[in-house]
């Protein structure tokens, strides 16, 4: 029998890609590393600040197009703990981006019903920036269309450490009991708690790896990896990522649903 060829959707307008789409099985939570700015800028001849100022266009029509299809949760990889290796030039102009973000998009991210949070060991960013995170936090603490969990200063090992800690710390002082410990319970120590663990992780620029992010949510989540970098991902590939992953099955370590059971003897 023939091999059954991947679909094309190149010809499709993002209206017919839209309308492919099976509201019953999006993804609850997406988690993106924003892979390639720097690239697309050197590409073009433009300093590396650049890209990440043309990645905030993304950033903004993929929130967009995860109210429009009622996508609860969206989780995005910001600045990681070995960003602060960058030369500090870098570092200084992509605190000041993050800054002109919150400050720009705090009324938009507002009318959209998006709750804004940062995870990670927030409190080590630059004091000016930090006092926006905390300011944008509060004033969308009590909007509950989408959660935009932004990692900022974030690594997936430090936050099951810091997790540990603090759950040793309980039980030092009589709060919890060893026995009590189970992976929900531990669980319920990481930034993440009360969110459902990713559907859906999205990588731009070609790399294929998970880069110290969201470790423990990651444990199930169907990965999808693009070389389209960061700046370029738009609504279309969002859509064009969101296909791909209806086509998944997700059997969470059970048998596929496609292979019929033996019969018993």
């Amino acid at each position: 029998m023939a091999k059954e060829t991947e679909p094309n959707f190149d010809h499709l307008s993002e209206a017919e890609l839209l309308a492919l789409l099976d509201p019953e099985v999006l993804p609850k939570h997406i988690a993106i590393i924003m892979d390639g700015n720097g690239r697309w800028a050197e590409l073009r001849g433009l300093p590396r600040i650049a890209g990440h100022a043309e990645g905030i266009k993304s950033v903004r029509e993929i929130i967009t197009l995860c109210r429009d299809l009622d996508i609860g949760a969206l989780t995005i990889y910001a600045f990681s703990q070995e960003n602060w290796k960058r030369p500090a030039l870098e570092i200084n102009a992509l605190m000041m981006l993050l800054e002109q973000y919150l400050q720009s998009e705090l009324d938009e991210l507002i009318r959209k019903g998006a709750r804004f949070r940062a995870i990670g060991r927030v409190d080590s960013i630059p004091s000016s920036a930090l006092n926006w995170v905390r300011k944008v936090e509060k004033a969308t603490a009590h909007l509950d269309k989408l959660l935009l969990n932004v990692a900022l200063s974030y690594g997936g090992r430090s936050e099951i450490v810091d997790a540990v800690r603090r759950l040793a710390e309980d039980v030092q002082d009589g709060r919890v009991q060893p026995e009590m410990i189970d992976e929900a319970f531990l669980e319920g120590y990481l930034s993440t708690h009360g969110l459902p663990d990713p559907d859906l992780l999205i990588r731009t620029s070609g790399e294929t790896r998970i880069s110290n992010f969201l470790l423990w949510q990651l444990a199930y989540t169907e990965m999808y990896f693009t070389p389209t970098l960061w700046p370029d991902f738009r609504r279309r590939e969002g859509l064009l990522a969101l296909l791909e992953y209806q086509k998944r099955e997700r059997r969470f370590g059970q048998v596929s649903k496609a292979v019929s059971p033996q019969s018993r003897p």
